[in-house]
């Protein structure tokens, strides 16, 4: 018997100790992080309403209980008995009955009023039919990436289950070495913006946090070759955590199955529909620019597969000596800072992954509340001297004269801006604007992905600020369903037309400027004089967006991504700081600041080289900690 074994037949005779005797235990298995107690009596345990609560709290476990399918009432039945507790004003929109795991999949546009105060609801329900309720929102947008996870995920239930199970017995394995020590690697994002990777490693475990690829640099992946990483298989690696699902963190974690990795991937659930939405788009912009994309679409599926969803607070084992914990980094939908707790009390990193310190217009600020810190990976993106952006307020008086003159001379603004996070904090902005007549009515034209990753953040309001979710579920409001956004789903012939047309607003990927639709609106107002090109976003090094910021007037325009084809700007060219996701200098200084207390070590990274090492520098001599900027290639032990 395996020392996994044994322990679950620990577990089975101490949960048995623990609860009333006319409750039985048949079956107690590990799926995943969780500790799942199958039951011939769900209804009693329902009946029992802090029993869980308690025996999770004394094993210190995730625990979810399912009744034994040959237990379970038929689901038409159940259907009707479920229909009856729930209120009718939740707006059930279908109920899905697995019998093997007794689960009850009830998608609702209100989910909070199927799960009732405290989860009294829930409760109920299992109390009536004996299945364990399981709920997701119905999106108010319709939203076909998140249609698509959902149906694959429910037909690969059985997989999926061997998958979970399968990680649920590697990370409750039995510890195998007396060795303690922590290790850092740096595999991408040092001293540039991109391919954003990491090894961190203890004698026990080794875990890859981000796998991203470098705007505007074709072939400059992460270090993924050397013996720390995947040197040594891709089945090395106990976990890949990954922090968001923006390109040059996310895009070449399907990579990874395609060198052999079989293991989880652990994420928040709106940076699993993300990644899966990105990483096809950017297989389909590869093969539409002639390139050779680096993994099929089959490894996204695996990917999304092998996702494993943590929600922001929860407190997750995913290895014998690391837990993990993901805190809201408000930088786009589900983007996390991401703790982990190595050992027992040992020692604790935290990635900030990209983060904005304050609150915006779409999310909260990000969290820097930890019970401890020792080092932290720390984003410098503008983290530059200078790199001071401008106020919230200011930023939208800027656009709003931005768009106001350009409408004055009958032309059209375009912006180019992130599918996911920028492009919806604009729509905001732009919703209000018209609404309270700061700028004129006119169309707004969302083009590339835009739309579709619109849909997913209204899919996940629990992840947006607290007055944009209450806006979009309590008041019937949705700014996102404004009359004035206009979905361009026809391609070229529509682009043409809306080129031809009146002034108008237009938001475009790439926000870069590398590739994707925003090429085709540069062919088509590139040599309009009345129109104007507004920058919002970081423009990486060695990407045509910051060539054309920095004042480039030739730029190439080829419709099969060769060269040679090129076109005379004669757009004005304006850039409007303030609507980034990431912090600027002071609010990563802030975030450092009022980290309570603060960490030992901080390692400054993707950022230019200059932002890096003024980052560094600046929080040594205001915080006197030791703080780096490291090279990529690097490796820091702690302890």
């Amino acid at each position: 018997m395996s020392s996994v074994d044994r322990q679950l037949d620990d577990l089975k005779a101490e949960i048995t100790s623990e609860i009333p005797d006319d409750i039985t235990v048949s079956d107690v298995k590990y799926e995943g992080p969780e500790l799942v107690v199958y039951t011939r009596d769900p209804k009693k345990f329902a009946q029992q309403g802090d029993l869980i609560r308690q025996l999770a709290s004394k094993l210190r476990k995730r625990i979810t209980v399912r009744p034994d399918p040959d237990v379970l009432s038929h689901p038409d039945e159940a259907r009707e008995q479920i229909m009856a507790v729930i209120p009718e004003d939740a707006g059930v929109t279908d109920l899905d009955f697995h019998a093997d795991t007794g689960e009850v999949v009830i998608e609702a546009q209100k989910p909070g009023m199927v799960i009732g105060r405290h989860g009294s609801t829930l409760r109920e329900i299992t109390q009536e039919v004996g299945w364990t309720p399981e709920v997701v929102r119905t999106p108010p947008i319709e939203s076909s990436t998140v249609s698509n996870v959902r149906s694959f995920l429910k037909q690969e239930r059985d997989e999926r289950r061997d998958i979970l199970e399968k990680v649920g017995r590697q990370i409750h394995r039995e510890e195998m070495q007396d060795d303690e020590w922590v290790r850092i690697t740096t595999l991408g994002c040092c001293r540039e913006v991109g391919r954003a990777s990491f090894i961190l490693s203890t004698p026990e475990t080794r875990i890859l946090i981000d796998c991203g690829d470098k705007p505007g640099a074709e072939g400059e992946v992460p270090y993924l070759q050397v013996p720390e990483a995947l040197g040594s298989g891709a089945n090395s690696l106990d976990a890949v955590v990954l922090t968001h699902a923006h390109l040059d963190h996310s895009a070449l974690i399907p990579l990874l199955f395609k060198y052999g990795y079989d293991g989880p991937i652990y994420c928040t659930e709106p940076t699993r529909d993300l990644m899966g939405l990105l990483t096809l788009d950017y297989l389909d912009v590869a093969a539409k620019e002639g390139r050779a994309p680096p993994y099929e679409s089959e490894q996204v599926r695996e990917a999304i597969k092998h996702t494993i969803p943590l929600e922001y607070g929860d407190v997750t084992d995913i290895a014998p000596d690391v837990k993990l914990t993901f805190h809201n980094a408000g930088h786009i939908l589900g983007s996390a800072v991401s703790h982990f707790h190595i050992g027992d009390g040992l020692y604790n990193v935290a990635f900030s992954g990209d983060i904005h310190y304050s609150d915006t217009r779409l999310f909260n600020g990000a969290v820097n509340d930890f019970p401890r810190v020792e080092t932290l990976v720390l984003e410098s993106t503008y983290g530059g001297r200078n790199d001071y952006q401008t106020d919230q307020e200011d930023s939208e008086r800027k656009l709003k004269e931005v768009i106001n003159t350009a409408h004055d001379r009958g032309g059209k603004v375009l912006i180019p801006a992130f599918a996911v996070g920028r492009s919806q904090e604009l729509m905001l902005v732009l919703e209000e604007a018209m609404r309270e007549g700061d700028i004129p009515e006119m169309p707004v034209h969302l083009d590339g992905m835009m739309w579709e990753a619109t849909a997913i953040h209204t899919t996940y309001p629990e992840y947006l600020r607290d007055e944009l979710r209450d806006r979009i579920f309590h008041d019937d409001e949705n700014p996102f369903l404004a009359d004035q956004f206009n979905h361009i789903d026809g391609g070229e012939e529509e682009r043409q037309e809306v080129a031809d047309g009146g002034p108008c607003i237009i938001l475009s990927t790439s926000g870069m400027v590398t590739g994707g639709p925003i090429m085709s609106w540069l062919r088509h107002l590139g040599s309009e004089e009345d129109s104007t090109l507004t920058f919002v976003g970081y423009q990486a090094q060695g990407t045509l967006g910051r060539r054309i910021q920095n004042g480039w007037d030739e730029i190439p325009v080829s419709r099969d991504g060769g060269r040679g084809n090129t076109m005379k700007m004669k757009m004005h060219v304006e850039t409007v700081d303030g609507f980034s996701g990431h912090a600027d200098r002071q609010g990563l200084e802030n975030f450092v600041r009022t980290m309570n207390p603060r960490p030992e070590k901080v390692l400054c990274v993707h950022g230019d080289e200059s932002s890096v090492q003024d980052l560094s520098s600046s929080l040594y001599h205001d915080f006197n900690m030791r703080t780096f900027a490291p090279k990529n290639l690097e490796t820091f032990r702690f302890k």
